[in-house]
């Protein structure tokens, strides 16, 4: 990261006052301050037998930033807590919140703790989707997968799925959908959610978050939100099979549903669903598309074009550049993300034939390219030969698993 931020960051910590649980207060405040001026996504607190670690994730990658002792650990995850709502005296269990608190960035930040054999862990998650990421046209989706999520937008029935690893922008994009409906429906359409947690406030949609303790999970949320007259509806996950199938019936009664789901392609994601017990009917009827994505890291300005073949990593490639490192991008040789993604459109019939027939992965991946979707291959080969991003980092995201078409 910047060295004058880090430094600025640290002179900051040595101003505290030595009383621990006063100091606790102004390092909390300084680092998630800092965290966000930077443009951390997340700030890792881990506990050590010599203290506790603090690491931020910048452009999907953790850094390691500082380590205090053990002196204020203890007393830097309370006061997050604190800030969080959550219960101080209970260390022994994990906790989710948020810190509901306004940032001048607009920054929305929830707090997760977990206990571990020396403390504490604490990670806070800092989401700018409000004030960066309002529309769907502001992701910087390829054209394509651009042009098909705007389409399945204006539908009034049918699943709508964002799929993707963990830490792959799937939030942010589900909820640039959510405020894309708001801004071009407003008050004519009830939109409602269902999260675990609610990670952003979307002013014009009724969000409610599940209560696993008392009973109120993802399947009976669901089953109580149909009879609440809703036209669109965000679960914020699929993640089991009940919820999965309620999904589905959901929108086969005529209501928009826009949904996220861990897989590693858009025909992966069918093919989980089906594992998942989902029936093939009600795929082939009520999902209405995939949009599988990843983030990469953009090259900096000061990388160069490589002359060795062995960069490519097996691309299907003419050129490509590789990543220096310098003082603007933390010698790193990144600067930013920019969002890798392919749209698959499941209204052919040649899709729904495979679907039905509950064709693998492969092959409905074949079928989809066949019926002119490009897949995050071709999108991830233009970026590289674009200069906007690195083999490695394309080869560090989608890893070596499969060899790029």
């Amino acid at each position: 990261m910047a060295a004058h931020l880090v430094a600025r960051f640290r002179d900051e910590l040595a101003k505290r006052r030595t009383n621990a649980a006063a100091g606790a207060v102004e390092i909390v405040d300084a680092s998630l301050s800092a965290a966000q001026e930077v443009g951390a996504s997340d700030v890792h607190l881990v506990p050590t037998a010599e203290g506790l670690d603090m690491l931020w994730r910048l452009d999907g990658v953790l850094h390691p930033v500082e380590r205090f002792g053990k002196d204020v650990a203890s007393n830097i995850v309370a006061r997050l807590k604190v800030l969080a709502e959550l219960l101080t005296y209970r260390v022994d269990v994990p906790q989710e919140g948020r810190i509901r608190a306004a940032t001048p960035a607009g920054v929305e930040m929830r707090v997760s703790s977990y206990p571990t054999l020396f403390g504490e862990k604490a990670v806070v998650r800092l989401f700018a989707g409000a004030s960066c990421y309002r529309r769907v046209a502001d992701l910087g989706l390829p054209d394509d997968a651009l042009s098909g999520l705007s389409d399945v937008l204006l539908e009034s029935g049918g699943v709508l799925v964002v799929s993707g690893p963990a830490g792959s922008g799937k939030t942010t994009t589900i909820y640039a959908c959510l405020r894309e409906l708001v801004d071009k429906f407003g008050a004519a359409r009830s939109l409602v959610s269902l999260e675990d947690p609610i990670e952003a406030v979307i002013p014009g949609v009724a969000q409610s978050q599940i209560n696993s303790t008392a009973g109120f999970d993802y399947a009976t949320g669901l089953k109580s939100l149909m009879r609440q007259d809703p036209e669109v509806i965000l679960v914020g996950e699929i993640h089991d099979q009940l919820t999965a199938e309620t999904v589905f019936q959901a929108a086969l009664t005529g209501h928009l549903v826009l949904t996220t789901f861990h897989a590693g392609s858009a025909a992966g994601a069918i093919c989980r669903l089906s594992d998942m017990g989902i029936e093939p009917y009600l795929l082939r009827t009520g999902l209405l598309g995939i949009l599988s994505q990843r983030l990469a890291r953009r090259l900096c300005e000061c990388s160069r074009e490589s002359v060795d073949e062995a960069d490519k990593l097996g691309m299907a490639v003419s050129r490509c550049q590789v990543a220096l490192g310098c003082e603007s991008c933390r010698s790193t040789g990144y600067r930013g993300r920019l969002l890798l993604a392919e749209f698959l459109r499941t209204e052919d019939s040649t899709i729904g034939k495979a679907i039905l027939s509950r064709s693998d992965a492969d092959e409905l991946e074949t079928l989809a390219i066949q019926c002119g979707m490009k897949s995050r291959w071709v999108h991830a080969a233009s970026a590289i030969e674009a200069g906007l991003t690195s083999a490695a980092e394309v080869r560090r995201v989608f890893g070596f698993g499969k060899k790029a078409e």
